[in-house]
């Protein structure tokens, strides 16, 4: 009788979307970084209804990296259930999130694992934004604001590269502006959350998927309805541990 497989220590969970021109290069860099590591990963690639080439490069490269599989969402959802469908078939300890658009650097990995040390979630802080100016000044009106509303106080909690522990997921609540603030669920629910400096690049194919509605107004009723939710936070803290 065969043993069971060893459970994998790290999940890396990228969604894609219409980013056909990112994937060779970033999957490459990302497996290169992953065995250098030395411990056991699986990467779950969420295809997000993608109706470019998309499909067919995640098709291609997981034919040729055991540790990788991909999930099909057929329609479009949104990164938020791309995500929430990725953190349902994770086995690893700790948990890896980075975008599939090539702007978050595998590179960093690392340094994000090294310093969960002492703590249960670590957030990249992009140093140097490679987006529009416009762009940028609505990320730092957003982090000032959820800050002060939330109490997290993080300067970047936007940003896609975070490493956290695999029970962090049970403090995560399904919204659309998911990825903005797991870090405040996180901490909501006592885990010991950090910031560290990431590089940020160019993104490599494809436009962006977030107009003013992804940035302003949908972000916004989230906030509201968190914060709502933190006032009951003892009940919010028995779902999260539990």
């Amino acid at each position: 009788m065969n043993a069971p497989a060893a459970l994998p220590t790290f999940s890396v969970v990228i969604p894609f979307y219409n980013e056909e021109g990112a994937v060779p290069g970033l999957l490459a860099e990302l497996r290169a970084t992953m065995d250098r590591l030395g411990a056991a990963y699986e990467v779950i690639l969420i295809d997000d209804g993608s109706h470019d080439g998309t499909a067919a490069r995640l098709a291609a490269v997981a034919a040729g990296w055991p540790a990788a599989r991909v999930i099909a969402l057929g329609a479009n959802q949104g990164q938020a259930a791309a995500l929430l469908r990725g953190f349902r078939e994770v086995r690893g300890t700790w948990i890896i999130t980075l975008d599939g658009d090539g702007q978050n650097a595998p590179d960093d990995i690392p340094a994000l694992l090294a310093a969960t040390q002492d703590c249960d979630m670590v957030v990249g802080i992009r140093t140097t934004r490679r987006d529009t100016w416009s762009r940028r000044a609505m990320s730092r009106i957003a982090n000032s604001v959820r800050g002060r509303m939330l109490g997290d106080h993080l300067r970047d909690s936007g940003c896609s590269l975070k490493i956290f522990r695999a029970e962090v997921i049970r403090s995560f609540f399904p919204i659309r502006s998911l990825y903005s603030f797991m870090p405040a669920m996180a901490i909501a629910a006592d885990h010991r959350v950090r910031e560290l400096p990431v590089s940020h690049r160019e993104r490599r194919s494809g436009v962006s998927k977030y107009g003013f509605g992804t940035f302003a107004w949908r972000p916004l009723m989230d906030m509201l309805a968190l914060w709502w939710l933190l006032r009951c936070r003892p009940a919010f803290r028995r779902r999260s541990t539990s």
